[in-house]
């Protein structure tokens, strides 16, 4: 299929205002050490139907939604950025448990995921989530999104703030990031239920559930949406970089022969598909293909270096662009209910970290400081959000809140640790 001159042109002038937003609106935000994501985030948003539509609402159409080839090669590269940005976090998550930070980084693992996990589902009894449900209309996929929302850290945002600050290789980091790991796996494997559950209400039930005939919420599919991301987690971190190792040293590897790039980005291929097959969301696929490829670094190291480097300068900003491209603060915004989740997420999550970290033995200033770090929603956050809308799980107004909560909680955690360390006071 060939794209006309006046498709092109659609396509051109859009990549360039969305790669130029983005990566303009992350420089502004690294100059006031911030993660650049939410710069990223917001130059998508001046382009969307919040500034750029409502300035000049012709032009924004003609550039964006006018042009149907336009529309689906953009939906290519957004999640095509998706699952880049999934294996390159899954790539960097090396941090273990080490000695004399492990009683912390379980503890905060602990009461830091399931107590606001718990109190979200909670919260869900008082409220009235009708008026943000999305097509999918499934109160179950909704209600696990609401509380992963509360629950979740961003592993890159919450990295990329250390490392600005010189701190990735303290042990506050360690206790950070190793808890972060743990929770995010745990919490993307719920993402991948919830997902899984609208399947078939939105007519994409595929793979092996298309096969068996498996939907609904039934108790079978319940189990099964519950059990195989968790067994295909454990194969694949048990026998995973195993056969990672094997594959890059055999001799009749002739496409590792041929391009150690090409050799990474066919195992993240591979990996997305096999879990497509299984009828759970690709994205998790995409992020264990990352933690394998990620845990040898004989010979891959390189390979993985370049592949996120043009990812972090095409793909993924254009994904996070994209994002915001979608928010409509003006009319599909509730600035109320915003607030009221923002600081019940916020609470929640730091009561529950600072009550781990203090029954580790932490003092009551690193417990405070871990609190605020664990806090940032970042990537994950704002993941969580678009998959959860485009399978209609979520309408436009929660998306919108989900979103601007990831972003607030990450300016927040950066502009906190900042503080503290130009101030010279102790993280831990």
């Amino acid at each position: 299929m060939t794209l006309s001159t006046s498709d092109l042109a659609h396509l051109v002038v859009a990549l360039v205002l969305l790669l130029a937003a983005a990566h303009g609106g992350g420089l502004l935000f690294r100059r006031f050490r911030q993660p650049a994501v939410i710069g990223e985030v917001l130059g998508g948003l001046l382009l969307g139907p919040t500034v750029f539509g409502r300035l000049l609402p012709g032009w924004q159409a003609w550039v964006f939604h006018d042009s149907v080839p336009t529309v689906t090669v953009l939906g290519a590269i957004y999640q095509l950025g998706l699952l880049l940005l999934m294996f390159s976090s899954g790539a960097e998550i090396r941090a273990l448990f080490q000695k004399g930070e492990r009683k912390a980084a379980a503890l905060i693992t602990l009461t830091g995921t399931a107590l606001p996990f718990l109190c979200g589902l909670l919260l869900l009894r008082f409220l009235d989530v009708a008026p943000y449900l999305g097509p999918a209309r499934s109160v179950q996929a909704f209600a696990l999104v609401f509380a992963i929302g509360i629950a979740i850290t961003s592993i890159p945002v919450i990295s990329r703030i250390l490392y600005d600050l010189g701190l990735l290789d303290s042990a506050f980091a360690r206790i950070v990031l190793s808890a972060a790991v743990v929770e995010d796996i745990l919490l993307y494997i719920l993402v991948a239920i919830a997902l899984s559950l609208v399947g078939r209400d939105n007519g994409r039930l595929y793979g092996l559930p298309g096969l068996l005939d498996i939907g609904g919420t039934s108790h079978f599919a319940l189990a099964y949406y519950a059990g195989v991301p968790l067994v295909f987690l454990l194969l694949s971190l048990l026998v995973g970089p195993a056969l990672f190792r094997w594959g890059s040293a055999w001799r009749l590897n002739f496409l590792r022969q041929g391009s150690a790039i090409a050799h990474l980005l066919v195992i993240l291929l591979v990996m997305t598909g096999m879990t497509a097959a299984l009828g759970v969301t690709p994205m998790f696929g995409a992020l264990l293909a990352g933690i394998i490829t990620g845990q040898t670094a004989e010979g891959a190291e390189n390979p993985r270096r370049v592949i996120a480097a043009f990812s972090f300068a095409f793909f993924i900003p254009i994904y996070f662009a994209i994002v915001g491209l979608k928010l409509d603060l003006i009319h599909a915004f509730p600035p109320g209910f915003f607030l009221f989740f923002l600081a019940f997420a916020c609470a929640v999550k730091a009561l529950a970290v600072y009550a781990g970290a203090r029954l580790a033995g932490e003092s009551g200033a690193s417990a405070a400081n871990l609190a605020v770090a664990m806090n940032a929603r970042g990537g994950p956050g704002i993941v969580l959000a678009s998959l959860a809308y485009e399978a209609g799980i979520v309408n436009e107004s929660f998306y919108a809140v989900l979103i601007m909560l990831s972003l607030v909680t990450s300016l927040l955690a950066g502009s906190w640790l900042d503080l503290v360390v130009r101030r010279g006071w102790k993280l831990r």
